[in-house]
């Protein structure tokens, strides 16, 4: 199943226009790879596009690797994997310094961080003391090491995995690190048929092994200033700040979605509007990608756990309660 992006629309900016085309190349280059998920292929390339990073939350064995390996391939950047455990150490992902006795200085070594795009896989399975060593590198883009701060490589982005139905040898992911997150996304089962060419097209080798860029590093921080140019109508960031808003206010939520998750629909918005060909962002953008954006920075109150509530249920009921602007 290839990929479906609209088509730019008469009266789209060149550069826009120039944008779209390279981000369609993008999203069917990875397509090739991950099989009938447009949807997650789309929402990762607006996180890439945002400035963003994704946490990739399902079950064992649907793709969640080959998803940050074919779009680190797909853009010619630089990939990085790091396999979070129990021991693994800060040092261990942000780098280290050494001393070198040739010159009597200390030198810095950095750690797998230092890449354009990071797979940090399983990362439940670190301890909180390891899992905060990703909070500068995602927010300020640079890692500090004895008090040297050394900047991380553009485009920078993080796609970090956890397994859902493994809770046994986790540490959940603390608020403050789940806020960092652009989006949160569900890879999900395939359907029957696209299974079926997901065997055919492993009979022999893997379809990564022989995947080419279509673009480079140079063109997605193109992709990153050109969103920068979509239009957001004021009457759509009054109805963004109001989903935020709403999820604050809810019965259910202990605590809502921050201000940065407002920032966060706004910025996807954009993205999402460019890799469709369009100069402006409409409130479908927001409402598609509104689960998304806030589900995993929403705290349940003791009550709505006990009654099985999930915070995706929680963003659903907003979406059909906040007025859509330009609804009749």
């Amino acid at each position: 199943m290839q990929q479906t992006i609209e088509t730019p629309t008469a009266g789209v900016s060149p550069v826009i226009v120039d944008a779209a085309a390279v981000a369609r190349r993008i999203a069917v280059n990875v397509a090739n790879v991950i099989i009938g998920k447009n949807d997650v292929i789309e929402q990762a390339l607006a996180a890439l596009i945002a400035d963003g990073h994704i946490l990739v939350e399902d079950v064992p064995g649907v793709g969640k690797t080959m998803l940050a390996r074919s779009l680190a391939v797909s853009i010619g950047g630089t990939f990085s994997r790091i396999q979070f455990t129990p021991d693994l150490l800060p040092s261990d992902v942000t780098g280290v310094s050494v001393y070198n006795q040739g010159t009597g200085d200390f030198s810095f070594r950095s750690g797998p961080i230092a890449a354009q795009l990071v797979l940090a896989d399983e990362i439940n399975r670190a301890t909180p003391k390891t899992q905060s060593a990703l909070l500068e590198a995602m927010e300020e883009r640079q890692v500090t090491v004895d008090g040297v701060t050394h900047p991380m490589p553009a485009p920078f982005l993080v796609i970090a995995t956890q397994n859902s139905i493994e809770y046994e040898g986790t540490f959940p992911l603390p608020e403050a690190q789940l806020d960092r997150f652009l989006l949160r996304v569900n890879v999900g089962y395939p359907q029957f048929d696209e299974e079926i060419t997901i065997i055919a097209q492993q009979e022999f080798s893997h379809p990564i092994q022989e995947l080419q860029p279509v673009a480079s590093p140079e063109d997605v921080i193109q992709l990153q200033q050109a969103a920068q140019s979509v239009y957001v109508d004021s009457l759509v960031r009054e109805y963004l700040v109001s989903l935020s808003e709403a999820t604050r206010s809810h019965q259910d939520a202990a605590l809502g979605a921050s201000p940065r998750a407002s920032l966060g629909l706004f910025r996807t918005g954009r993205a999402l509007a460019l890799i469709r060909g369009r100069d402006y962002v409409l409130p479908d953008d927001i409402k598609e990608l509104a689960v998304a954006v806030l589900s995993h920075r929403i705290v349940l109150t003791p009550a709505a756990r006990m009654r099985g509530i999930r915070p995706e249920r929680l963003v659903s009921e907003v979406l059909n309660t906040v007025a859509v602007p330009g609804a009749g």
